[in-house]
């Protein structure tokens, strides 16, 4: 049986984790300024952070529909919810140190963008024009820019085709979704074959092994007894006080 784990430990890291993110976009919005005008070079012109605002899921995509975003807002805070109550589950039954990590960086990502989606429209001011209410309207503040290739696709890709694209540019939140679902994708097979704590294993074995002692010394004592009980000079008959007189008598009337 798996030791139950304190959900503690992973529960701060999504609280850090949280706090990163939203300190980076915040710094993002006061200090730069949207669009190329703003975009800072960081590892030559491939890694560069490029302040964009991101009215729909993670990585630029949209859903294209008026009430679009506030379906999206009410669906992460249902998936936040979710993933916290299952990851305390996990926890407590035991799960991979390795899941329970994952699972954290994936709830950190959920509420960084929840957080955006539901008070930056207020905050901030970043609402969509138009939009019925500030409040579940906010948009996402997105800045890290792998630059690899942007340019036109061509006509006959499906649906994409004649649009202008280019690498995503996405934030701490999204990297953190990313990252922790891959990591389960990718090592999902030891974190369900994971076995009992090395502690338990040690403690499982000290107690087997004072129950291995107790039982060799129980059964070498019955050994010893055993032996006693079997020896045939037990059966010579041990003469009595009153036979040990008899024989003297008779040595002194001869």
């Amino acid at each position: 049986m798996n030791q139950s784990r304190n959900p503690t430990p992973y529960l701060l890291l999504s609280v850090l984790l949280i706090g990163i993110d939203q300190a980076s976009k915040l710094l993002v919005h006061e200090y730069m300024q949207p669009g190329f005008s703003g975009q800072i070079a960081l590892i030559g012109d491939w890694l560069k952070l490029h302040y964009v605002l991101n009215p729909g899921m993670a990585f630029g995509m949209q859903l294209g529909h008026e009430y679009g975003k506030l379906f999206l807002t009410l669906f992460r805070l249902v998936a936040m919810v979710a993933i916290g109550g299952y990851m305390i589950h996990l926890a407590r039954a035991g799960a991979s140190k390795g899941l329970l990590w994952a699972l954290a960086m994936i709830l950190a990502g959920a509420v960084g963008n929840v957080i955006d989606s539901t008070f930056y429209g207020v905050l901030l001011g970043n609402a969509p024009y138009g939009s019925p209410t500030p409040w579940f309207h906010g948009q996402v503040i997105d800045m890290i820019f792998v630059d690899f290739w942007e340019g036109f696709i061509p006509d006959w890709v499906p649906v994409w085709g004649g649009q202008y694209y280019s690498t995503p540019i996405f934030n701490i939140a999204d990297s953190c979704i990313f990252l922790g679902v891959c990591s389960i994708l990718i090592f999902q097979g030891s974190f369900h074959a994971h076995g009992p704590d090395e502690d338990s294993v040690k403690e499982e074995r000290e107690e087997g092994e004072k129950e291995e002692g107790a039982g060799d010394f129980q059964g070498s004592a019955s050994t010893e007894i055993t032996a006693a009980e079997s020896d045939p000079r037990n059966d010579i008959p041990t003469p009595t006080s009153t036979e040990e007189e008899e024989d003297e008598n008779k040595k002194e009337s001869i």
